[in-house]
């Protein structure tokens, strides 16, 4: 009798391969999760857009949406007090680690205990900050205008923390087995109904129709579409108190630190508001280059760290330490080095850029220049934020969350005279230079300490190549800032755009040459796609993909 072999799976080729990643139970490998996320991550800063422009058109960068954007401190503030980050940071690593070593009814069982207990924790710590949103408010924006507004659209947005949470750990869930669609589409949804929210219902309720919009959101998009995934592959919540369990006791321990200490990557929003709250629309203002700002650091640091976690986790667990090492050098390489080129076009085309995306409607040109010039300073801050997205999950992914933050919380209160005395010598635009200082420091540190614990040496990346890479995007920036000065702006939507195509062909040109002219491999280690994104992992899943063939 002869063995039968096996008939290889065609391969599927072109549009059909991508449209795979639209299942939602396919299971990604490190690359297309990335693609994924950023894909998801983009989309959503568009909807974003959609929704900044809406409420710079209706209205404007005054006292009204000083209140609005500061109405989410609060709530932004209990979330990280009680969750820290830590639902899907943390239980990830652990989930992770369960399902590598076969213990699948641990895992549910641990999932179950961390939401009985923390959804308990958080309803009560919403009603507490329910009471007590007056004073906060009145304490941290000394000087707004429209206090009694503030406080009253803090006390909408503040339960959606709780659909934030929940969501938060079930999308763990999916992306410890690797499947990222709905955690991936989520944001999407909150968008949405945030629009929607001010489209049907602004006359009524005026801009606290957004606040609505957003607590709805929160429980249709955070929530309720992980939650659907979750059930599709058949994890199942059960009500349980059992503190004793072992999962749940190590989740804790590794959460605690995240809790009570205090990273400027999450306060620095709230430190700008605090600041800026004496001058009218400096919020608003600051918020809207932060949004713009926001877009590179999510598509850059934020799906490529979202992504990397569990494959950072998984190497760990296996003490494959060279590989992982290696993993996480060659993710910030390429991030850092894409970050600097971002980092030259938003510098030379800020004010154009801000000009065409805000100003409609009560957004004016004053309100361009005030936003645009914030938008410059954010912007030599963009490799930082980038690379410290994958610095700080290789910590979490190493099982050790205490290090890192009491860094950041002591880089945190050594940054807060420096805003004060920012603020005070240049105004508002002080503050943009002082969260730079802070998250450069926060970026650093870290990665002094992952290179002193011998877990990322530093002295492994690849420094000539961001060398060859940081000479292109000075003389792209140089080169773009004197074609800019040819079309002067002034309120003029063709300026705009002929200053935009512009400059952006000549950025373009000159980094085409820079990188020929130095000879720098950053392109080609770009369209590698699997095997340089994350080469010692493509090529265990090609070894087990061989496996399972046979």
């Amino acid at each position: 009798m002869t063995d039968s072999v096996p008939t290889p799976s065609p391969q599927r080729t072109g549009f059909g391969k991508y449209l795979r990643l639209l299942r939602p139970g396919h299971e990604h490998n490190a690359f297309s999760a990335t693609v994924l996320l950023m894909t998801a991550v983009l989309m959503s800063r568009l909807l974003g857009f959609v929704r900044e422009q809406y409420i710079a058109w209706a209205f404007g960068a005054g006292s009204i949406t000083d209140a609005y954007y500061a109405g989410f401190t609060l709530p932004d503030f209990l979330n990280y007090l009680i969750a820290g980050g830590a639902a899907s940071i943390t239980f990830i690593a652990i989930y992770t680690r369960y399902l590598t070593e076969k213990k699948e009814d641990e895992a549910n069982e641990t999932f179950s205990v961390i939401i009985t207990v923390m959804t308990t924790i958080l309803v009560v710590g919403i009603l507490i900050a329910e009471i007590l949103s007056g004073p906060f408010c009145r304490w941290w924006f000394k000087g707004l205008a429209e206090m009694d507004l503030c406080i009253h659209l803090t006390r909408i947005v503040l339960p959606a923390q709780l659909f934030f949470y929940v969501g938060g750990v079930v999308s763990a869930v999916l992306v410890s087995r690797k499947l990222f669609l709905f955690p991936a589409f989520g944001p999407l949804l909150y968008n949405v109904f945030i629009i929607l929210g001010g489209l049907f219902f602004s006359r009524r309720f005026g801009i606290a129709s957004l606040a609505y919009g957003a607590l709805v959101g929160s429980f249709a998009g955070p929530f309720l579409i992980n939650a659907i995934g979750s059930g599709r592959i058949g994890i199942g919540y059960r009500f349980s108190f059992r503190l004793s369990n072992p999962g749940f006791r190590e989740w804790i321990r590794l959460s605690i630190p995240l809790m009570v200490g205090v990273s400027l990557v999450t306060a620095d929003d709230w430190i700008l508001r605090r600041f800026a709250a004496d001058s009218k629309g400096a919020i608003s203002h600051l918020n809207f280059a932060k949004r713009l700002f926001n877009v590179p650091i999510a598509i850059l640091g934020q799906a490529t760290g979202q992504a990397s976690l569990p494959f950072f986790a998984r190497l760990f667990s296996e003490k494959k330490m060279q590989e992982f090492s290696d993993t996480v050098n060659g993710s910030i390489y390429r991030i850092v080095a894409c970050s600097l080129l971002v980092t030259s076009l938003l510098m030379v085309t800020s004010l154009p850029l801000v000009d065409i995306l805000y100003r409609h409607g009560l957004f004016h040109f004053s309100d361009t220049r005030d936003t645009a010039a914030y938008l410059f300073w954010f912007s030599l801050s963009l490799i930082f934020w980038a690379a410290q997205a994958l610095y700080a999950r290789a910590f979490y992914a190493a099982g050790d969350t205490l290090t890192p933050m009491i860094a950041s919380t002591l880089i945190l209160l050594a940054s807060l005279p420096v805003y004060a005395a920012l603020n005070r010598l240049y105004g508002t635009a002080g503050l943009a230079i002082a969260s730079d200082i802070g998250i450069a420091t926060n970026t650093l540190v870290t990665a002094f300490l992952l290179h002193r614990r011998k877990l990322v040496p530093g002295n492994e990346l690849d420094w000539k190549e961001l060398g060859k890479v940081l000479l292109t995007a000075t003389i792209a920036t140089l080169l773009g800032y004197y074609i800019g000065k040819f079309i002067p702006i002034s309120g003029s939507r063709v300026a705009d755009v002929e200053s935009i195509g512009l400059v952006t062909l000549t950025w373009a040109a000159a980094v085409v040459a820079g990188l020929w002219f130095t000879k720098s491999k950053l392109l080609n280690d770009l369209r590698r796609k699997k095997r340089t994104a994350y080469p010692r992992v493509a090529e265990q899943q090609s070894q087990l993909n061989s496996s399972a063939g046979r």
